[in-house]
């Protein structure tokens, strides 16, 4: 009596979970495993992205933050089918919650990061705080080298590539730019004349 009590009990807790799972949003920094039943080499957990994307292998970039787990494996099916002679089976399921922030209690201001490279005298990444400007930046960095080619410093900003002369707070920045969050400040190496 007591094995079938138990049997109940964990069927139970099976379709209860697999219900949470199902209706479960799927959001950026949650991972998801992801099993191929015709091809194993497929299998893995992968990382939901900022962007909300997952990044598979024969399928490219699939969306899956907001999604359900059942809408991802159906995406997921649908861009396999082409490589399989027959609809592949795809299991999706839930590895990990990403870990969100809680609300800010202390009365530390939020960083942002901000990355520095070339010819400066501490580069790597800096915890920035909101309303850094590109000259702060790279004041916090440590300055620049002597071989910096202070009139090319680069701010890049996604694809995008603005120019800033240090001489002459010119370009097409301004010093008092202020930086977002993933920005990177190039500072190449000065040519033999410049």
């Amino acid at each position: 009596m007591f094995r079938v009590l138990l049997g109940i009990f964990a069927a139970l807790l099976f379709t209860a979970a697999a219900q949470a799972q199902s209706s479960y949003r799927i959001k950026s920094g949650d991972t998801l495993n992801v099993e191929v039943l015709e091809d194993s080499t497929l299998n893995r957990s992968t990382l939901v992205l900022p962007d909300g994307s997952i990044s598979f292998p024969l399928a490219g970039s699939v969306p899956a933050g907001g999604r359900t787990v059942d809408q991802v494996r159906s995406d997921l099916t649908q861009k396999l089918s082409s490589t399989f002679a027959s609809p592949p089976t795809v299991f999706v399921s839930v590895g990990a919650v990403g870990v969100r922030p809680a609300a800010a209690v202390s009365a530390a201001p939020a960083t942002r990061a901000i990355y520095v490279t070339g010819e400066i005298a501490n580069p790597g990444k800096l915890d920035a705080t909101r309303g850094t400007t590109l000259l702060q930046a790279i004041a916090q960095a440590g300055g620049l080298t002597r071989f910096a080619a202070d009139k090319r410093i680069q701010l890049r900003r996604g694809d995008k590539i603005f120019l800033y002369n240090f001489r002459t707070n010119g370009g097409g920045l301004s010093g008092n730019t202020v930086l977002v969050p993933g920005d990177v400040i190039v500072v190449p190496q000065r040519r033999l004349f410049e």
